[in-house]
């Protein structure tokens, strides 16, 4: 049974209100039947220095991505994972995190993938809630075991893949990466040592709307109208990405959820697989670059 809506105003503007909640709405719904809170972090620790009560924690990179593939899991690892976790396919699942909620929104964009009916996030995560000391624990929720059915994957609605890109070359394509890796300027990031390229710029044709523009200092959207002017170059069917399809797919969420454009897709290899492909285009600088002629290779 989903739990109701939260009914703040300050969503009114957006175009589906209904996937975001307030701290002072998962506050009040604690513990309310039918309701799961999940806490997924780039810094997995911080779950066990306190967290939500009731919240249980998803690790996007491990559980949500197979590490061998480096792909999205199956079907059969999908619904494993929700057994596990406690959580039935008619849960409302509120995710919430750290960093500006950037994993959160890609664990929210892999259960969208899936289908999941309800799937929320808490607006400013993990840094809004400790920020207003509201109250944390050290106590880790029994799951149970749940009765989640395997379902196929979308891979094609809200999913994009290095063909569809080289597809899509000339239309909206969305860098969410900083300024400095879109130029090319910074290509080595030696704190994610998993997030290498062999190559620093940009996909031809990209223009550059770092993900953080959707947030504000406390890490909490942006209002609509500040939202609209960021985004107001991005037209129908865009194609973001970013290093690994995570911090892109919090703009999914932005362009999708909150502004009501149509057809957004998360190309989640993203740099990490064009940057390391031999012969995709790529330019430098800071402008989008022109449209390349790609040339097969026999």
């Amino acid at each position: 049974m989903p739990v109701a809506a939260d009914p703040n105003p300050s969503f009114g503007t957006y175009a589906h209100p209904h996937r975001l909640v307030t701290t002072e709405w998962l506050s009040a719904n604690i513990g309310a039947p039918g309701l799961k809170i999940i806490e997924t972090n780039e810094d997995i620790l911080l779950y066990d220095i306190g967290h939500v009560p009731g919240a249980i924690k998803i690790d996007w990179r491990t559980e949500l991505i197979d590490p061998l593939t480096r792909d999205v899991v199956n079907a059969e690892q999908f619904a494993e994972l929700m057994r596990a976790k406690g959580i039935q396919r008619d849960d409302t699942v509120v995710v919430y995190g750290d960093k500006g909620n950037g994993t959160a929104a890609a664990t929210v964009w892999s259960m969208h993938l899936y289908g999941h009916p309800d799937v929320r996030l808490l607006d400013g995560g993990r840094d809004a809630w400790i920020s207003e000391a509201r109250d944390t624990t050290f106590e880790v929720p029994f799951a149970g075991s749940g009765d989640y059915p395997k379902v196929d994957r979308d891979d094609r609605t809200a999913r994009a893949f290095r063909e569809d890109v080289l597809a899509h070359l000339g239309k909206p394509l969305v860098d969410v990466r900083p300024t400095a890796e879109y130029t090319g300027e910074l290509r080595i990031l030696t704190d994610h040592q998993l997030e290498r390229s062999l190559r620093g710029g940009h996909i031809p044709t990209a223009v550059n709307i770092p993900w953080t523009s959707a947030i504000g200092p406390d890490s909490r959207f942006r209002p609509r109208a500040e939202l609209d002017a960021v985004y107001g170059e991005v037209t129908d069917a865009p194609i973001v990405y970013g290093r690994v399809g995570e911090r892109s797919a919090h703009s999914w969420f932005v362009l999708t959820f909150l502004l009501g454009i149509e057809g957004v897709r998360n190309y989640d290899g993203s740099w990490t697989e064009w940057g390391n492909a031999v012969g995709m285009p790529i330019v430098t600088g800071t402008e989008p670059g022109a449209l390349p002629e790609i040339t097969k290779r026999g």
